[in-house]
């Protein structure tokens, strides 16, 4: 899994980072929770407070590309963000605990 950051900008009104980028890997696509743990370990922020926006693929390409927000607290991130896309964000065991 190989990762290109084609932009990246501060939204200061929202606290939070916007993150473009282009995914390259081999075989299966990657879930949402391996591109989450990927792009936090890359960008050196906390997995908790990213969101994976949307993620586009072409057809017969082992490419794709996605748009994720890294926010500054939780607060914000809550006060932010859809309630479905904070749950498909959530790790699974949070989501079978609930």
């Amino acid at each position: 899994m190989e990762f290109e950051i084609t932009r990246d900008y501060r939204n200061e009104l929202l606290s939070r980072r916007e993150v473009h980028f282009t995914l390259t890997y081999d075989g299966a696509t990657p879930s949402r929770a391996q591109i989450l743990g990927k792009m936090a370990a890359l960008l050196n922020v906390k997995e908790n407070l990213t969101v994976l926006d949307s993620t586009k693929k072409q057809f017969g390409m082992m490419e794709l590309r996605g748009v994720a927000r890294i926010y500054d607290d939780e607060e914000n991130l809550k006060m932010t963000e859809r309630e479905y896309l904070l749950k498909r964000s959530a790790p699974k065991a949070a989501e079978g605990a609930e």
